[in-house]
């Protein structure tokens, strides 16, 4: 039996976006992000309303997007929990911002897995950026150069409980179980 629990939203699984910015004085800021995903091939999408993060996207047009992990959870939960604008969350955190050599933002040494982006609009609290490049910490890269999620560890946003998760096991193949009903 199914029970109908009204006008709720409960989207899953939602990952852990850590916006990366630097503001007019060339200092990093990561917040977290819940509510973003792929918006086309080269695309993504985030809503956000007015934050630091927001500022410095207006300033310089670039960002990057790394996935938290089991390891960095309390700082990427710090990162959403405490403004910009009232401490420098990069120190406070322990964290190594470097320079991207693709766009006008920090990359986090910390984060396994990075999209390094432009800003193509930010209208009404919907940000929408054009990757520019993915980079990736190499030892978490399987022997023929793929991405080894496992090893990672990314977690997501369980919005029904508040809670994070590891992203699971697998279970299946894309684009090829579903030929077995063929």
């Amino acid at each position: 039996m199914r029970k109908n629990l009204g006008k709720k939203m409960n989207f899953l699984p939602l990952p852990v976006l850590i916006i990366g910015t630097y503001d007019e004085n060339g200092n990093a800021n990561a917040m977290n992000a819940a509510w973003g995903g792929i918006y086309d091939y080269n695309q993504v999408f985030i809503s956000m309303s007015k934050h630091k993060t927001t500022d410095n996207l207006e300033k310089t047009k670039a960002f990057t997007v790394s996935f938290a992990t089991k390891n960095t959870l309390v700082a990427s939960d710090y990162f959403g929990v405490v403004s910009g604008n009232k401490e420098d969350k990069i120190k406070k955190a322990g964290f190594h911002a470097v320079k991207s050599n693709f766009v006008n933002a920090p990359l986090f040494e910390e984060y396994p897995l990075t999209l390094e982006c432009t800003v193509e609009s930010f209208d009404d609290g919907t940000l929408i950026g054009n990757i520019v490049n993915v980079s990736v910490d190499d030892k978490y890269l399987t022997k023929d150069g793929k991405i080894d999620v496992d090893k990672m560890e990314i977690i997501t946003f369980d919005m029904s409980s508040n809670t994070y998760r590891v992203l699971g096991e697998i279970v299946g193949n894309a684009f090829k179980d579903g030929f077995n009903l063929k």
